[in-house]
């Protein structure tokens, strides 16, 4: 914590200039002024400003900031209209003369007036989802269309251009790759991330960020950068909410329903939410070596049941002083059941049952403070946030095994308990009209306690089971701080960006047999210093067409998940383990995008390059303990340096007023190094002797084609249809099969003001969606799974409450909005 104090003296003591910056051009101007409400007093964002000719004809636009305030450059000499909208408000127009009234006007305040007849819009989400590239991000802006395809989070990520979620386990992956960052709102959980996507009402999802070379302000972890999900905030005046219900079903029920309510009036805005998932999901799969004539049968039911709770209070204390709180309460109780059985085609008799019976139950808080100081100058701002997590998880599993040589039973309990803190402070001063410079320092302290007992599981030189027991410590202490410098000059546009980090690790995994009372030590420590800076630059060459470049260095720091030395998972065939010695990998990242704006949408296409430092990857090995049986490890390490590769093209587009669609297409390429064991399964009695090591080199090239249609057929009925064709995957030790799926889905507004809404979605319409898995190392295996691919699922949605306008919003931290309401 000294290191963070230090750095705040550093900081507080620099003195900050800058001299604004002159404009030569004599033939174009520039439009800025406020928009306010007439009725509330207040700055209005998010209203559209457009500039148009004395023939009606769209010059440029733009719209307000969270402030209300606006900039218009590059704007022609002569008589300009410039036109004011925004939904539930009146349009107001006025005439401006650049050149004859000057070069640099500013309108002032420009105040609206609400717009009864049209004052329900205000509220209304849009039917459509549209994607936007930004200088440092693609926006997916998140319509009917995507949150009535399915009730979770999880559900509606494949809809996303760059973007895969593994349907068996949950993981996300973004360009190909599952070193990224989930957060919500700009914060990260200590809920497992493929939980959280499962946890999260899709309704309650207002923009997707995809910020895949992020800048200095942001933390460097994760090679893929970083995946955003922003939720609706209710901060609308008076009583406001939201409720959702779905139900889910192919083989077993799955159920979700959420609320979310606020009350706004003067000073305070309170604000809660409610939400629940409960579900089964059944999971077939088999796995075959081939050259041993062994088969290997899964037949699993893995249960969730979570409750998100959330609460929280806004309060603005003057126009200059702002301060919030809230908590998250997230409550889980699920597991899983499940049989699998191995079969011996040379010798039936010595076919063996397992059945697991796993308990899972996590508890996670979140509590957060924040105050925001606003200077004299507009977006002169310095604000204070603390965060605080504390995540608790047991996890008990019943083994039973049954038939001729099978092992004893066994259990396994494993108690985890993990808290993070983080501490932020951020500084913005707008240095000139076109100039920014925002400097932070932040601390995140991060320690995980994991307890693992088990009766049974390892076995001795003698070959019995015995009683064990792990405890593994982990702690990581970071403190960063940044500063970063953005400057617009006419078409261009750039952003330089710092961030230094050291870095404090300390692990300790004590292993002890039980029965001899003999207790092993494995310490680890690993301190590091690093920089990382990052680079935007863009180019509007014009209104229809932009580029943009960026680079940025970044680290993928081992998770708990991949240092821990406690088995992830035990399979008659497969343990899985990590690896406490495990080092950072660090990427440098360079990417280049391209943006067309069209009459009815647009299109954007990029390429982009990563250098990897000691990669990370799996290495599969033969278990020593059981030689002959098939039984392999795997087990994370890191390997030689390596380079990975890209080109990306998404866009949406409006043929006729009743059919809107956003396609994408990428391409990845990596060259992935390892090494795996291999035992020929005809030696009889093998012997450690017998046991191959080869390195492995594997140049993977995966590609992936989305579109996603909406069809209106009237005012309050819509129907969609998505594809999505993955193509062939090949990691270093397996080859994924190509996999295709259609999903049809329709939704219907109805009751007053279309406060209501059902839809009804259809996935796996052809029953084309599977896993087909081919491995060779270090036996030749060939795996099938088909989980619950196959589904119908019925939402109902509603809103009710009158607030017609929403409250001066909360920053929120890495994007210059804060959401406050909604899940997390």
């Amino acid at each position: 914590m000294k290191h963070f104090f230090v750095m705040l003296l550093m900081v507080s003591s620099a003195i900050l200039s800058a001299q604004p910056s002159s404009n030569s051009e004599i033939k174009y101007g520039s439009i800025s002024g406020r928009i306010m409400d007439t009725e509330l007093n207040e700055p209005l964002p998010y209203v559209n400003v457009i500039i148009k000719d004395n023939n009606d004809k769209i010059i440029t636009g733009s719209i307000t900031n969270n402030d209300g305030t606006f900039n218009i450059v590059k704007i022609p000499e002569g008589i300009i209209k410039v036109e004011i909208k925004f939904i539930g408000y009146k349009t107001i127009e006025k005439e401006v003369n650049i050149g004859k009234n000057g070069y640099k006007i500013d309108v002032g305040d420009i105040y609206l007036q609400e717009d009864a007849e049209n004052l329900d819009e205000v509220v209304v989400v849009a039917e459509t989802s549209t994607i936007q590239q930004k200088i440092d991000r693609k926006v997916i802006n998140v319509g009917k269309d995507l949150t009535t395809s399915g009730p979770t989070a999880s559900d509606i990520m494949n809809n996303i251009p760059s973007v895969n979620v593994d349907q068996q386990t949950g993981d996300i992956a973004l360009r190909g790759n599952q070193n990224a960052q989930v957060m919500v709102d700009g914060k990260l959980s200590n809920i497992p991330a493929a939980q959280l996507l499962k946890q999260l009402p899709s309704t309650s999802i207002k923009q997707i960020e995809l910020i895949t070379n992020p800048s200095a302000k942001y933390n460097p972890d994760g090679m893929s950068g970083i995946i955003n999900i922003i939720l609706h905030k209710n901060i609308n005046v008076g009583f406001n909410g939201n409720v959702n219900f779905g139900l889910g079903y192919q083989l077993v029920p799955k159920f979700n329903s959420s609320i979310d309510m606020n009350y706004r009036n003067g000073k305070l805005n309170f604000y809660g939410s409610y939400g629940n998932n409960i579900s089964e999901n059944a999971n077939f799969g088999i796995l075959e070596q081939t050259e041993s004539d062994l088969t290997q049968l899964f037949d699993i039911t893995d249960e969730r049941n979570s409750h998100l709770f959330k609460v929280g209070v806004d309060y603005y204390i003057n126009e200059k002083n702002t301060f919030s709180i809230f908590t998250n309460q997230n409550i889980f109780d699920g597991g899983a059941l499940g049989e699998t059985e191995l079969i011996f085609g040379n010798n039936s008799s010595n076919n063996q049952i397992q059945l697991f019976d796993n308990n899972n139950q996590n508890n996670s808080q979140q509590y957060n403070v924040n105050y925001k100081l606003d200077f004299d100058k507009e977006g002169h701002n310095i604000e204070l946030e603390v965060d605080h997590n504390i995540f608790d998880n047991d996890v008990f599993t019943d083994n039973n095994f049954s038939g001729i040589g099978s092992r004893p039973d066994f259990d396994e309990f494993t108690d985890v308990e993990r808290t993070r803190t983080e501490l932020n402070l951020d500084y913005v001063n707008p240095l000139s009209e076109s100039a920014k410079l925002e400097v932070g320092l932040q601390a995140r302290l991060f320690e995980n306690e994991i307890d693992y007992f088990s009766n049974a599981r390892l076995q001795n030189q003698l070959g019995a089971y015995i009683p064990s027991a792990t405890n593994f410590n982990y702690e990581r202490n970071i403190y960063s701080a940044y500063a970063s410098y953005s400057k617009k000059l006419e078409k261009w546009s750039y952003q330089l960006g710092l961030r230094a980090e050291s870095v404090n690790v300390n692990a300790l995994a004590l292993d002890t047999d039980l029965t001899n009372n003999i207790t092993s030590e494995f310490p680890f420590e690993n301190d590091y210093f690093q920089v990382y800076p990052s680079a935007f630059v863009t180019y509007e060459a014009s209104e229809k067409n932009s580029y943009q470049f960026s680079f940025s260095r970044r680290v993928d720091r081992p998770g708990v998940g991949q240092v821990n030395p406690i088995p992830e998972f035990n399979t008659p065939l497969i343990s899985q383990f990590g690896n406490p010695e495990l080092e950072p990998q660090f990427t440098n990242s360079l990417e280049v995008n391209y943006t067309r704006n069209l009459e009815k949408g647009s299109i954007t296409a990029g390429i982009f390059y990563r250098l990897i430092e000691d990669e990370i990857n799996q290495g599969v090995f033969v278990d020593r303990s059981t030689l002959g049986s098939g039984r392999v490890i795997l087990r994370i390490d890191n390997f030689d340096n390596t380079s990975a590769y890209g080109f990306e093209v998404s866009g949406n587009y409006r043929p006729t007023k009743w059919w809107s669609f956003n396609a994408s297409f990428d391409l990845y390429g990596r060259k992935q190094r390892g090494f795996a064991e291999q035992l020929d399964p005809s030696i009889p009695n093998p012997t450690e002797n017998d046991i191959e090591l080869n390195k492995v080199e594997v140049d993977n090239l995966i590609y992936n084609f989305r579109i996603f249609n909406n069809f209106k057929a009237t005012k309050k009925l819509s129907f969609s249809a998505f594809a999505m064709y993955r193509g062939k995957d090949t990691g270093l030790n397996f080859e994924m099969d190509p996999m295709y799926f259609v999903n049809l889905g329709m939704r219907y507004s109805f009751l007053e003001e279309n406060r209501a809404i059902f839809s009804l979605n259809f996935n796996n319409v052809f029953d084309t969606q599977e896993i087909n898995i081919l491995s060779e190392r270090p036996f030749r295996q060939e795996v099938n799974f088909v989980p619950e691919f196959k589904t119908i699922f019925a939402g109902l949605s509603y809103r009710f409450g009158g607030g017609k306008y929403r409250a001066k919003s909360r920053k929120q931290r890495d994007n210059d909005e804060k959401s406050g309401s909604g899940f997390l």
